[in-house]
């Protein structure tokens, strides 16, 4: 049951820290006149991340045109 218990605190740790990093994500997308997506740590969040979104794209349309809706998926799943 130990080694159970470790495994189940490693799964939950990694989703918390995913969810960070999808959180991360999708603030800095509200800025795109910054170059930073093309910088280290911001391309390495990119290749991480825009996977797991594109599994969501697609499901919903953008809300007036802009406003995509998609990571709001990846959270529900998520969490």
């Amino acid at each position: 049951t130990d080694t159970f218990m470790i495994i189940t605190r490693a799964v939950a740790s990694f989703i918390k820290l995913y969810l960070l990093l999808l959180f991360v994500r999708v603030l800095l997308s509200w800025f795109p006149t910054f170059q930073w997506w093309e910088q280290q740590p911001f391309s390495a969040l990119r290749q991480v991340t825009d996977p797991y979104l594109k599994l969501f794209s697609g499901l919903v349309p953008p809300l007036l045109g802009s406003i995509d809706l998609t990571p709001l998926f990846g959270f529900f799943i998520l969490q």
